[in-house]
């Protein structure tokens, strides 16, 4: 059987050079510029800067504030990956059995990805507003004086249900059209296997949905780490105070507002290095466990 192939190394390279590029310019080199700037105390003004070698990710690592907004930033990305990945799967699975306006049930869940962060964080003071908000109204019910921008858990709250609420969407598309798949004759002859609904779901339908999840896991991480800034520092309202944030937040608000660059490309360095251990822990070990099938 004739390989298909490339008659000169030419082409090949000249069609990969663009996007080549594009990762040289816009990650190679600011993540360069941020580990030498990690070494460097750097005047605010711009004067210049000061060698200070590994002091700045000591003091990091001594600074009670930075180990809580770290831990804090573990716990949020989990509930954020939790619930996005359940409450999707869960919404899925219901859409899956629907027969009538199946395509209008998955046009109105997938309006919500549509929303860029900032607004989906405006929409979360909406309705976490102490005066107005129809859920606080709902808080209050059960006796919870819910107060966003002052009380830390509250905030906290506020931050993941809007992350979670803005991610249920891509996750639910995603599920969805692994669910439908699944050929039918395999829940046919889980069907007689297991009258059992839930147990043929966890024996059967979820095992096959294995790399879907996976895929979505790392996603959902990274959005969680990421890709929420947006909604917090909407939520937040450019005034933290003693409110929550995540690592990403803290990065910026160091290196914009602190002028502190080289404290923030500690952070930064520090961040990088822990999404790519957590990266190659999720394909090495946790990916060994999923049968593509």
């Amino acid at each position: 059987m004739k390989r298909a192939g490339f008659t000169t190394i030419w082409l090949p390279v000249a069609l990969l050079l663009p996007q080549l590029m594009i990762i040289a310019i816009f990650f190679y080199w600011p993540a360069g510029w941020a580990v030498q700037s990690s070494f460097y105390l750097q005047d605010p003004f711009g004067f210049g800067s000061t060698f200070v070698g590994l002091e700045n990710y000591t003091d990091l690592g001594s600074n009670s504030e930075y180990l809580r907004i770290a831990w804090f930033t573990v716990i949020y990305t989990c509930l954020v990956t939790f619930f996005s990945l359940a409450i999707a799967l869960l919404l899925a699975v219901k859409a899956d059995k629907v027969i009538r306006s199946a395509r209008t049930y998955r046009t109105l869940l997938m309006w919500v990805y549509a929303i860029a962060p900032p607004v989906a964080g405006f929409m979360g003071i909406m309705f976490f507003d102490q005066r107005t908000g129809p859920i606080t109204d709902a808080f209050q019910v059960f006796g919870w004086d819910y107060k966003l921008g002052v009380n830390y858990t509250d905030t906290a709250t506020a931050m993941v249900i809007a992350a979670v609420w803005k991610q249920i969407p891509v996750n639910f598309i995603f599920f969805l059209s692994g669910l439908q798949s699944i050929p039918r004759s395999v829940n046919e002859a889980a069907i007689i296997d297991n009258r059992s609904s839930t147990s043929r779901f966890w024996q059967v339908t979820f095992p096959l949905l294995a790399p879907t999840t996976f895929f979505l896991l790392i996603i959902n991480i990274t959005y969680a780490l990421f890709d929420t800034f947006g909604i917090i520092d909407t939520l937040l309202k450019g005034e933290p105070g003693n409110n929550p944030m995540t690592l990403v937040y803290k990065v910026y608000l160091d290196g914009f507002r602190g002028n502190d660059l080289g404290g923030s490309s500690a952070q930064s360095v520090i961040l990088m290095v822990l999404v790519l251990i957590l990266t190659v822990f999720q394909f090495r070990l946790i990916e060994r466990r999923i049968h593509y099938t």
